[in-house]
């Protein structure tokens, strides 16, 4: 008979990443001292578990098992399969900034489409800067935030003095071009008073890419009147792990509309932290999650009512299908008067296989508040799939329009069309591939 051990603590080999990475990793003094701190604090958590609430149903250390050491410096024949991949991606008219393999690439983006007004600069050159080390500050208690604060190579910082109205979008293109390999970006979007801003995500992967790891945080400061599109479609390898933060404070009067969508990947995890800082601030958050084969679709919310007279709504629409898991779990934390904060979250299983888990929470600190939640799972409507059918559509297009009708609520959110078609047109190309 033979014996083996089995790895019990998976994360162990982190150390050894984040050593070998320490020659690649910008800045020095504060910020070497920032890192060393954020990895000390990752390192004392692992990487999150069941046994964790805010992890209960995305256990890492099962579905990922091991941080994957820094994807190399992308050369001449990486930044070519970059660039047709962002071909594919990118939105007409959009100011592109293209991060390959978690390293800025100018030759890629757009940076002279940021008119008067707007300074962009990569991270490498803002942790040069006395406050620099600030942009590794890790907002929460979150092992994965630490990690990426620690690790962090590179990644964009955008910030529009008050006033300014930028008109074409902002669009960050993340693309992988290399195999068993990760990277780790962040970025700082800064809104001005009274500033106007649309900024879209996009994540994808150039030809040969797989089973690699994403590793990404943004920090959003919306200042007091700003208004912000935002916009974020997932859409890597299918074998690839992406994990991705959002730490947002919102200040008075401003407004954030934002949609979320996630069809790549084999293991994902949305997690965004967002503070309304300011009186009367708004935010209207929507997410569609679509799932097949064995995908593992996470998405978890933290939205803090700090300020009175604050209002939030979340809509949540996730379908699974053949052996997808989808997991959904959103808090509304009403500390302030005054505060309205509404969740849904519904999901349509379309396999005896496919499985949610749906867990909005409440907590709630003032006695003059409006919040509620719901969340429903269910199958596609039998008598609608036998009507459509008996008119003469084939199965499958019967079930992509009601599929369609499902998602859409979450879509017509998005106000402007061009977005709206942009999302379509990715729900359209994933019907399309179900077998």
């Amino acid at each position: 008979m033979t014996l083996a051990l089995a790895n019990t603590n998976p994360e162990c080999p982190a150390r050894d990443v984040f050593t070998a990475a320490l020659g690649r990793l910008p800045g020095a003094g504060a910020v070497a001292y920032a890192r060393a701190r954020a990895f000390d604090a990752f390192e004392r958590a692992g990487l999150p578990h069941q046994r964790l609430e805010e992890w209960t149903c995305t256990d890492l250390r099962v579905l990922m098992r091991a941080v994957l050491p820094l994807a190399p410096l992308p050369d001449v024949a990486a930044l070519v399969r970059a660039k047709a991949a962002v071909a594919q991606t990118a939105l007409e008219g959009a100011a592109k900034l293209v991060l390959v393999d978690g390293v800025f690439a100018p030759d890629l983006s757009d940076l002279a489409a940021f008119g008067e007004g707007v300074d962009v600069k990569t991270v490498p050159e803002f942790l040069e800067y006395p406050a620099g080390a600030d942009l590794l500050i890790t907002f929460a208690t979150d092992p994965m935030i630490s990690l990426n604060a620690a690790m962090v190579t590179d990644g964009v910082v955008v910030t529009l003095g008050d006033g300014v109205a930028l008109s074409p979008p902002i669009q960050i293109i993340h693309v992988a071009t290399q195999a068993l390999s990760s990277a780790f970006t962040r970025s700082h979007l800064k809104l001005g008073k009274s500033a106007q801003a649309t900024l879209v995500e996009s994540f994808v992967a150039a030809d040969g890419a797989s089973a690699y790891q994403v590793h990404d945080a943004v920090i959003a400061q919306i200042g007091e009147g700003a208004n912000l599109s935002h916009l974020r479609v997932v859409a890597d390898a299918a074998d690839a792990t992406n994990i991705s933060s959002r730490i947002m404070t919102v200040h008075e009067k401003a407004t954030v509309s934002s949609f979320n969508m996630t069809y790549g990947g084999t293991v994902t995890r949305y997690q965004g932290f967002i503070t309304l800082a300011g009186a009367r601030s708004e935010l209207s958050i929507n997410c569609v999650n679509l799932l097949n084969d064995t995908q593992h679709g996470d998405t978890t919310l933290v939205i803090d009512h700090a300020a009175p007279r604050c209002t939030s709504e979340g809509n949540f629409r996730c379908v699974v299908d053949d052996r997808g898991h989808s997991v959904f779990q959103g808090r509304i934390i009403a500390k302030a008067q005054k505060s309205q904060g509404t969740m849904m979250t519904r999901a349509l299983l379309l396999s005896d296989e496919a499985k949610a888990d749906n867990k909005p929470d409440l907590q709630i600190f003032a006695d003059d508040v409006t919040c509620g939640h719901a969340a429903t799972s269910g199958a596609l409507d039998d008598s609608l799939l036998f009507y459509l059918r008996a008119r003469g559509l084939p199965e499958k297009e019967a079930q992509a329009l009601l599929i369609q009708a499902f998602l859409g609520e979450a879509i017509e959110e998005i106000a402007d069309a061009g977005l709206r078609e942009f999302v379509s047109a990715r729900v359209a190309r994933w019907l399309e591939t179900r077998r």
